[in-house]
């Protein structure tokens, strides 16, 4: 038995997240289905990232368990001849047996884009959230930065999150603003369920003047969800990156 791993992109906007669940198809499935369909044997993958419905990734992780004997450079090739178009794998490998996507610590970097300009483009639709009014980017930016570093994000948690250690460190936090899309990236060593989203949603507030820069740190202290701002639409996130620091990978 060997262990793979696959990097995967894929469009979220058709698909009710990554994991498998019985109320709609989800990117997990297909991917499932499509290894099972190539390596004639039945693949069950295991995510590094169960992404929501609607969100996006270039870099997701799965590892699968097969007796095949291709080569594990091949199959990420293989693998996509059996996918639809709005799922590809971006390379695959083979890995120790006691490698565990989710179980190693990582670094996972996210994108938030929002399309700020007076009226919507439907080209980007599926991949940024649209917002038509002035927005202070300076100011979101000066908001951006009192989150870089180590500290409680309960508040920027879903409240129905399963977490109990909602203490996670953001090595970078950055947004800039390129024509009229907004880009807010964060490198960290983990996430709370909606953290990005809630993130984006309350610097959004920033830039609307509804929240001061400076209202950040006291938010953080609050551990309060009722605190940060909405949750931003799903739209607009892609999962850019998981690298394994330890493992190498």
């Amino acid at each position: 038995m060997r262990r793979i791993m696959m990097r995967v992109a894929y469009d979220g906007t058709g698909y009710c997240g990554w994991q498998v669940q019985p109320n709609g198809l989800a990117v997990q499935e297909v991917l499932n289905r499509s290894l099972s369909e190539l390596l004639k044997e039945d693949i069950h993958t295991i995510g590094a990232s169960r992404t929501d419905a609607g969100v996006h990734a270039r870099g997701n992780v799965a590892v699968f368990d097969t007796e095949s004997r291709m080569a594990g450079e091949k199959i990420a090739f293989a693998v996509n001849t059996y996918l639809p178009e709005d799922i590809r794998a971006q390379g695959s490998r083979e890995v120790s047996a006691e490698f565990h996507p989710r179980f190693t610590s990582t670094v996972k970097t996210y994108e938030y884009k929002i399309l700020n300009r007076r009226f919507a483009d439907p080209t980007r639709r599926l991949d940024s959230m649209f917002w038509y009014g002035r927005l202070d980017v300076e100011a979101m930016k000066e908001a951006a930065a009192h989150l870089a570093g180590t500290h409680d994000f309960r508040s920027f948690a879903a409240s129905h999150g399963a977490a109990e250690n909602t203490v996670r460190t953001i090595y970078d936090i950055r947004l800039w603003k390129e024509e009229d899309m907004i880009h807010l990236r964060i490198t960290g060593n983990g996430f709370l369920y909606n953290m990005v989203r809630i993130i984006a949603g309350t610097l959004l507030e920033v830039g609307k003047g509804s929240i001061h820069p400076e209202q950040i740190p006291c938010i953080l202290e609050a551990k309060d969800r009722s605190q940060a701002g909405p949750t931003a639409r799903a739209c607009g996130l892609t999962l850019l990156e998981i690298r394994y620091p330890e493992w190498n990978l």
